[in-house]
């Protein structure tokens, strides 16, 4: 059977070349005698093999040499409750954003241990757009500033990060991670699971300036401790070894692409030959305001729940899958993260056009 494009939100789909060459190494790794899943995270190859990782992500986002990175598990979700409890330690005070699901699940953790601002919500459409902010009602003593900058559900994004001052801004970057420049130094904290645009699920990445580490709670367990994973290089307990071999291939697919400025013409692309078929189709709508539109993750109806499903169908005889909505907003989603070539989404765009012309 012939790979089929992958729209999944996530695990998401990861660069054909990349996994040829994981399959080719799969076996044996260089001269180990072993594959990387058997090999001790202790040892001199998986030693090479993490830090090479972090050496090519530092290079590819222009990482600032006062960040630390680091390589953990629990999925984004951990964050959740990791960065309230490393944080909170002046006034237990955070201002959030909200902005979808994922902020809501992270809003409702950092009440656990301190005091939440909602500044703004998008909630009363649907999240379909970036709620503008009043500078004027930032907490000038907040132990941090959170957003969302990509929202997976909603297909929204932030195209502008607000300016928090001396407050430092937390993102989760799970979903739009790697596809647009980002400067780094703008951020206190950065964290991205990595099953959209980094790798398989099991790894992720967090980025923290050091000045933020090791103030956690006297609540907080060793293993959410950041310092904790500072101190013994994110090696404290087994690291899903794995994950970070191909966490380092996708890094090197990457940079041997161009790096991320290369990455983001072609998402760029991508992206405005979806949206300009939604435009102007008379059948699909997209239904996020265009100065928010994300370049990752894309929903559209058709209005129709019955011609939605035949839609998805359809599509994934013609080798076009996980093109579901997700069942908070139903419709469909078509997530062209960083692997999805040009020519899937082509094909998707062709389809779509077929779709509506046999079904007015």
């Amino acid at each position: 059977m012939a790979r089929v494009y992958n729209f999944a939100a996530g695990p998401a789909a990861l660069p054909e070349e990349v996994l040829k060459k994981a399959a080719g190494e799969l076996v044996e790794y260089g001269g180990s005698g072993m594959s990387v899943m058997e090999m001790s995270h202790r040892s001199a190859a998986f030693d090479e093999i993490i830090k090479g990782a972090e050496s090519v992500l530092r290079e590819i986002m222009g990482i600032p040499e006062n960040y630390e990175v680091l390589f953990l598990q629990g999925g984004a979700s951990t964050q959740f409750a990791m960065v309230p409890m490393n944080l909170f330690n002046k006034s237990k005070k955070a201002d959030m954003v909200h902005t979808g699901n994922w902020t809501k699940r992270a809003i409702a953790e950092a009440k656990k241990y301190g005091t939440v601002n909602i500044l703004a919500s998008s909630e009363d459409k649907t999240f379909t757009y970036i709620p503008k902010l009043d500078k004027s009602s930032f907490s000038p003593d907040a132990d941090y500033f959170y957003i969302c900058s990509n929202n997976t559900i909603y297909g929204t994004r932030y195209t502008v990060f607000p300016d928090t001052g001396s407050v430092p801004l937390v993102a989760d970057m799970s979903s739009n991670i790697l596809s647009e420049k980002v400067d780094v130094g703008r951020f206190g904290l950065i964290f991205a699971g990595a099953q959209k645009n980094i790798g398989p699920a099991g790894v992720t990445v967090v980025i923290i300036r050091k000045d933020l580490v090791g103030n956690a709670m006297d609540i907080t367990p060793t293993m959410l401790d950041y310092k904790t994973h500072v101190g013994e290089k994110s090696l404290y307990n087994t690291p899903p070894t794995y994950g970070v071999y191909i966490a380092k291939l996708v890094f090197e697919w990457i940079k041997d692409k161009g790096g991320v400025p290369a990455i983001e013409k072609m998402n760029n692309e991508k992206a405005a030959m979806l949206y300009d078929f939604l435009d102007q189709s008379k059948m699909f709508k997209g239904t996020v305001v265009k100065e928010d539109r994300s370049l990752m993750n894309v929903p559209f109806v058709t209005g129709n729940e019955d011609l939605d499903k035949k839609f998805i169908g359809e599509a994934k005889k013609n080798g076009l899958v996980e093109l579901k909505g997700h069942r908070s907003v139903g419709g469909m989603r078509a997530s062209i993260y960083n692997a999805m070539p040009i020519e899937g989404v082509k094909k998707l765009v062709e389809f779509m056009k077929k779709f509506e012309m046999e079904n007015k």
